[in-house]
Parts: structure tokens; sequence; C-alpha cells
């Protein structure tokens, strides 16, 4: 199981998303990092790289925000904002980011209080770090090059596991 958002999908699925791309969606993934974190199949395609990586808490703390924010509910903020700490921001989370202290204690400050952008200094912290960082390793590896190189060439068929490792075997 693959998941994307909260929202879980079998192997099968994710070869679905891939066999949707289009060379322009994957060239507009080299323009920014948020066009690759808005798409569907960018986010699976960046948290494959990732995992191949073992860096994928920062993509997860990223999209961890992003459905804080969308909370409807301001009774459910507190315990979401605490998962979020406990996970990503406690210096014992095991999948902590990296944040310098001064982001760190401001964010476990506004936890007291949460309101829907109690991690927006944080989150941004984290996108810029991933921009700098591992979104320009995406762009360079053979995972996004390949990509780039099927979707041109139409061979989109023939995505597996022997061409890229990164990519789950369609069942």
């Amino acid at each position: 199981m693959y998941c994307v958002n909260k929202i879980y999908f079998k192997a099968s699925q994710i070869c679905f998303f891939f066999s949707r791309l289009t060379q322009e969606e994957v060239k507009r993934w080299a323009e920014s990092l948020e066009n690759l974190i808005t798409s569907e199949c960018g986010i699976v395609a960046f948290r494959s790289f990732l995992q191949s990586e073992y860096s994928e808490e920062n993509l997860d703390f990223w999209l961890a925000c992003e459905n804080y924010k969308k909370s409807k509910s301001t009774a459910k903020l507190s315990s979401k904002a605490q998962k979020i700490y406990e996970d990503f921001i406690s210096v014992e989370a095991s999948r902590e980011v990296n944040l310098d202290s001064t982001t760190r204690e401001e964010t476990i400050k506004n936890i007291v209080h949460p309101t829907q952008s109690i991690f927006d200094q944080a989150q941004h912290k984290i996108f810029i770090l991933m921009e700098k960082d591992s979104y320009r390793r995406f762009l360079k590896s053979h995972f996004y090059l390949d990509l780039v190189h099927l979707t041109s060439s139409k061979k989109m068929k023939g995505l597996s596991t022997d061409i890229n490792p990164f990519i789950p075997q369609c069942a």
C-alpha cells in the first residue's frame, strides 16, 4: 500500500496514476517544487524517490500541515496538532524534521492554543529545505529523467521495476 494525502493506494492504482502522466505534466514538475507537490502523480513520484533515500519525512510533514490547515472542526485541531508535533517536531519524534531551534520553540508554544496557521512557519522552512535539497536531487535523478523520457516516447505501458526500481511493479 502507498499513501498520498492520507489516502492509501494499491500498486495497481499507482500504476494507473503513472499511466495518466503526460510529458507536459512531468516537465511542469521541473518548473517548481510547488508544481510537483500539488500534483497527485507528482506526490507519488517524489515520495517514491524520497523513500529510496529514506528521507520522506519532510514531504510527509508538509502534507500533514496541508491536511491540518483544511480541518473544518476547531475541536479536532488540538489533537491533530499534537499528532503532528509527536510525529515530526518533537526531538524524540521517530520522523523528526530538521527545524532550527527558534522555529521549533515557536511552533511548540503555538500548540498550546492551536489555530489553523500554527505550523505555517515550520512548514515554510521545510518547503525551502526540500526546494534546495531533495527537489534538486529528484530533478537530476534517473527516476525523474526516466519519467521525462518515457512520457515523451509514449512508452508508459512498459513502466515497471525492471526499467525503474522506484516505481512499483504493476499487477
